[in-house]
This record gives C-alpha cells, sequence and structure tokens, in this order.
C-alpha cells in the first residue's frame, strides 16, 4: 500500500476511533450501532469494517488506545530490577489516577468502559477483554507484592493474589465512583492516602 493510503488508512481508523468515544459515551455501548458510529466520523460503515470485525472489535481497540499504556507502565514497574519494586508500581498506579483526572480522553474512555457497557449479545469479546485486563493488573501487582515482601523480609497476610485483587478493586473502586460524580471527591488525593493505608495495613 502506498505511503499516502497507508496514512490515510491510519487516519480514518483514528477518526472511527474519536467517533465512536464519543457516540459510546452519549448513547451507550448498546445503543449505539456502527451506522451512528460512520455518520459521527463521517465515513460509512464499509469503512468501519476494513478496519474492525465488529462493534466489539472496534470499542477494544478503543480501550486498548488509552489502557495499553497504562497497562505497559505497570508492567514494567512490576518487573523492574530493583529488589524492592513496590515504590514503582505505586508510582504507576498515582499515574494512572492522574491521568484519569487530567486527561479527557482518558476519563471519557473510562467512563465508557465502566457505565456505558451491557454485556449482551455480541458483546462477550468485550466481556473477555475486561478479564483479560483485569488479569494483567492483578498480575504485576501480585508480581511486585511478592518481590517486595521479599526483599522487605514481610510476610503478607494473605496470600499475594489475594492481596493483589484487594489493591486492584481498591484503585478501580475509586476511579468508577469518582466518574459517577467527579465532584464528590479528590481522585488523585483520596487514592493516594487509600493506596497507602492499604499497603501499610498488608505490611508494606
Amino acid at each position: 500500500m502506498p505511503r499516502n493510503s497507508k496514512e490515510e488508512a491510519l487516519a480514518t481508523r483514528s477518526r472511527l476511533l474519536d467517533a465512536a468515544e464519543r457516540v459510546f459515551q452519549d448513547k451507550g455501548m448498546s445503543g449505539t450501532s456502527l451506522a451512528d458510529i460512520a455518520a459521527a466520523a463521517g465515513t460509512t460503515r464499509g469503512a468501519i469494517y476494513w478496519h474492525f470485525r465488529n462493534k466489539a472489535d472496534l470499542f477494544n481497540a478503543m480501550i486498548e488506545r488509552v489502557t495499553l499504556p497504562l497497562e505497559h507502565a505497570l508492567r514494567q514497574a512490576a518487573s523492574v530490577e530493583a529488589d524492592d519494586p513496590l515504590p514503582a508500581m505505586r508510582r504507576a498506579m498515582m499515574a494512572a489516577l492522574k491521568k484519569t483526572v487530567s486527561d479527557p480522553q482518558t476519563r471519557r474512555v473510562f467512563e465508557v468502559a465502566t457505565h456505558k457497557v451491557e454485556y449482551v449479545d455480541g458483546l462477550c469479546a468485550v466481556r473477555q477483554r475486561h478479564i483479560s485486563v483485569r488479569a494483567h493488573w492483578i498480575d504485576g501487582m501480585k508480581l511486585a507484592l511478592t518481590r517486595s515482601a521479599s526483599h522487605r523480609g514481610v510476610r503478607l497476610p494473605a496470600p499475594a493474589e489475594t492481596v493483589a485483587r484487594g489493591l486492584h478493586a481498591l484503585l478501580d473502586g475509586l476511579i468508577q465512583n469518582w466518574l459517577l460524580d467527579t465532584s464528590a471527591f479528590d481522585l488523585q488525593k483520596s487514592g493516594r492516602i487509600a493506596v497507602d493505608a492499604y499497603l501499610k495495613g498488608v505490611g508494606l
């Protein structure tokens, strides 16, 4: 494919993802059709099918555009060569909270992913993507917690996977509740205090 054609295809794909964010936020996942997205992007349904298999594939690509950098940061933090990876993991979590607050696209996509999705009809792939993202975060947290506890000579009060699931639920719950009403509390400040209290509670 000629360079210009590749650039045009990438631009069309990006425009479709931008449109999907806006329409999904406005109408919800189940209430949005591919025709709605095509109209919002100023293109055709054929253009959508050129880039995406179906609505779920489009939705997952929209999510990945925002979450993959965050997932990559967490994996890097968890696998850092330092004996104690916990500080790097904590920084990655705080960075995720900061981006949720400060970046409109991240906030919009998280709102769609948490409050505008129903796992119905042909959306099993969306559910699987959510499960996959959660698993990656928990695996990274488990690795960092295990290595940190070993380095600090601390015995975790529960299996590392259980502690990691609790930490993930805390972070995820804070984000979901803040998105319901962004004026209710300071996500970054509350998140920092809550995460530090949790880590202190498990001896870290």
